[in-house]
């Protein structure tokens, strides 16, 4: 696999992971357009991806994950986050990129492990 930066993952990352979560909600039976938004927040914003990382460091990535998730959280980005601060939206971004570093690496298996544990921690929030 090509040596992608922690920018590059994280951009593919936050796609997919966002896909993901509009078909969890819409498997949830949640299919008004403003439904949909609101409730994908709770699982797509920086907030709330920096909240599952906590559990996620401790309990669930492995040692490359880690690595890989450290290279996002680690990158420069070239402009400032809207609604949250640098260290918040930094570890959104690491989160991002172990995402799209398993996409890319087809670990579909993983990958999905990786989601539906997000989901479980976010849920409880």
């Amino acid at each position: 696999m090509i040596q992608y930066n922690g920018l590059t993952l994280a951009y593919i990352g936050d796609a997919y992971y966002e896909l993901k979560i509009r078909e969890y909600l819409l498997l949830k039976n949640v299919t008004k357009v403003n439904a949909l938004h609101q409730n994908a927040i709770k699982f797509t914003s920086a907030i709330n991806q920096a909240k599952a990382v906590t559990y996620l460091i401790d309990n669930f990535y492995t040692e490359k994950e880690l690595s890989i998730f450290k290279r996002g959280r680690n990158q420069s980005a070239t402009h400032k986050p809207k609604n949250t601060d640098v260290q918040t939206y930094n570890k959104s971004t690491g989160f991002e990129a172990v995402i799209g570093y398993l996409y890319l690496a087809n670990d579909s298996t993983r990958l999905n492990e990786l989601i539906n544990y997000t989901i479980e921690i976010l849920e409880k929030f």
